[in-house]
């Protein structure tokens, strides 16, 4: 059985918590993590490059010059890409780079990175996260007693002060546990778990 310490926003262990092994203690297949990590990535990108082709320039579609007998090379429309002003030839366009990821491969490679976590030691349970107003001199003040800095929260449902008090604080980010994914908990030294959202993790992630 694996068990997560659980400690109060002053520092001090409160408790011990029970966590799933299928869930915190499997086996790590980089592969797959990079996969997810890629597609992610790939779906965050707008693809609005776009140029004009010799059919969206706006010219006139009037041979230049006769073909014969002037001495010059043979041309056509004014729109040709080899022409200044003329359309570009094979560049940019709108296109989509999002790729599909099967949804077990996507569950497997959440459950990686969380194993990860928790083997390296960098996995926080608190008890309450909860701020009674919107002030982020407390919030770095609980951090500090956690002794974290870069750190991806994790809770169980929306909570505006907390949203706000951490909000522009470098190297910390809030997310709820339905959104929980590998890229944050990848690109972030620790992770920090509210008491119930480890609970909420634990039954998305079980079956």
């Amino acid at each position: 059985m694996a068990f997560l310490d659980v400690y109060n926003v002053n520092g001090e262990k409160v408790s011990q918590r029970d966590i799933k092994e299928q869930v915190f203690n499997v086996a790590i297949r980089e592969d797959l993590i990079h996969q997810v990590a890629r597609a992610q990535l790939a779906s965050y990108r707008s693809g609005t490059a776009s140029s004009k082709n010799r059919s969206r320039v706006k010219a006139s579609t009037q041979k230049l010059w006769r073909q014969k007998g002037t001495g010059r090379a043979r041309v056509g429309a004014s729109s040709s890409p080899t022409r200044r002003g003329g359309g570009v030839a094979f560049g940019p366009m709108p296109r989509d780079y999002a790729f599909k990821v099967n949804k077990k491969v996507r569950k497997s490679a959440l459950r990686m990175a969380l194993a990860d976590k928790f083997k390296a030691g960098q996995i926080y349970v608190v008890d309450d996260l909860k701020m009674e107003e919107i002030k982020t001199k407390n919030f770095l003040g609980i951090l500090r007693n956690l002794e974290l800095e870069n750190v991806l929260i994790v809770t169980e449902k929306r909570d505006e002060n907390l949203e706000k008090s951490s909000s522009n604080v470098r190297n910390v980010k809030l997310v709820r546990a339905e959104g929980l994914n590998v890229y944050d908990i990848l690109t972030h030294e620790s992770l920090l778990l509210i008491e119930p959202a480890l609970g909420v993790i634990e039954e998305r992630l079980v079956s």
